[in-house]
């Protein structure tokens, strides 16, 4: 299979990856804080030098600001709940579900929210957005469709100026953008582990300093404070309630020294270098629409939308898979951006997307230009139709 839906999930994950969770299962299998015996206190161990190792990625304050969650729609729920009646939020046009429904849902409880429009090199927009009563920016720092990349570190000093915080859903940016919680002033990363970081499904972070300000989702046993019936309020314990995904965890652990270890710039330009290829081919084919201008590194990530005229883009997204080649296709859980870009009607229906990993090969970019290529005459036939 020639997989390109690594904005989706990274696949495959490095042995190294595989290797860990395996090691895990078999030498981490006590409960981590729950026990004083020698599995119990290595498996807490392991988890905690995990808890090191991703603040000193996302340059964090320290370990305990580093909360593991099962994805990152879990900590931007977290987020999203947390806000109290009459806050208001500014979102940008480019967002995911995992950021619109929750606000949608808190709107029965006061909570409002403005969609301000992405303008590359203009943030006088969320500026004159900005109300007495606003609290959060909840922003993605790169579009899951089209791979724009939105300049948080900018919207964090104009949210901190009007005293607001700014929780970033780093779901597409981490470990394809540096990232250093900190220095670019974001109050609330929320990270999944699957993706860019090439951990395993069902991983996912949330990294704050400010968790007592949050509103856990979950409360029940964290291995502290155990004859109080009130919810620990200790970070990151506060927002782990339950017994932890260790392998997954350990696992995602060893996809961040993956990263580390083969260079993040590296990567990332590599996957550049493949996107930018994917581009220069379907600009000389008509029946192809590309709807951004040439990615590059300072304005996009590895990933590129596009459709092929007359067809639906689950269509195309069919015809790819007949030849063994995976994307995605359809509206990709982000419907602002498709209005946004004109990809919300019928036809095409959304967009095909096109993802490279650290696996992609040259030889898979020329399967899918030759095989994109190839639509023009079906193009043809169903625009006349």
């Amino acid at each position: 299979m020639i997989y390109l839906d690594n904005s989706a999930t990274t696949y495959p994950k490095p042995l190294s990856v595989r290797r860990k969770m395996a090691q895990a299962l078999e030498q981490f299998g006590a409960n981590p804080g729950r026990g004083g015996f020698k599995m119990s206190l290595q498996t807490a161990q392991a988890v905690y030098d995990v808890r090191q190792k991703a603040a000193s990625f996302f340059g964090a304050a320290g370990p305990e600001c580093v909360s593991f969650q099962p994805s990152c729609t879990q900590s931007l729920n977290i987020v999203i709940h947390s806000l109290k009646r009459s806050d208001h939020v500014l979102v940008t046009d480019l967002e995911h579900n995992a950021v619109l429904r929750p606000l949608k849902a808190m709107e029965v409880h006061g909570v409002s929210f403005t969609v301000v429009p992405v303008t590359p090199g203009d943030n006088d927009a969320f500026r004159h957005a900005m109300r007495e009563n606003t609290r959060l920016f909840v922003c993605t720092q790169a579009s899951n469709v089209f791979g724009i990349r939105v300049p948080v570190e900018r919207l964090a000093a104009l949210a901190h100026i009007y005293d607001a915080e700014i929780c970033v859903d780093a779901a597409q940016s981490g470990g394809v953008i540096p990232i250093h919680a900190e220095r670019d002033g974001i109050d609330y990363l929320c990270c999944a582990g699957h993706k860019g970081l090439y951990g395993p499904m069902g991983t996912g972070m949330l990294i704050t300093k400010n968790g007592e300000k949050l509103e856990s989702l979950i409360q029940g046993g964290t291995g502290t404070r155990a004859l109080e019936l009130d919810q620990p309020r200790e970070m990151p314990e506060y927002l782990e309630s339950g017994t932890q995904n260790v392998p997954g965890i350990l696992a995602l652990g060893a996809g961040m020294d993956f990263v580390r270890t083969n260079g993040e710039y590296m990567l990332r330009e590599r996957e550049m270098r493949h996107i930018r290829r994917v581009y220069e081919a379907f600009k000389n084919m008509p029946h192809v629409v590309l709807y951004t201008a040439m990615p590059d590194t300072m304005y996009f990530v590895p990933v590129l939308g596009f459709n092929v005229r007359g067809m639906q883009s689950e269509e195309v997204g069919e015809v790819l898979a007949k030849r063994n080649i995976a994307v995605r296709c359809g509206f990709h859980c982000a419907p602002l951006v498709h209005r946004k870009m004109g990809t919300d009607g019928e036809t095409p229906g959304g967009a095909v997307r096109v993802s490279p990993g650290a696996f992609t090969t040259d030889r898979d970019i020329t399967e899918l230009i030759r095989t994109v290529y190839s639509l023009r005459a079906e193009s043809a036939a169903r625009i006349v139709e």
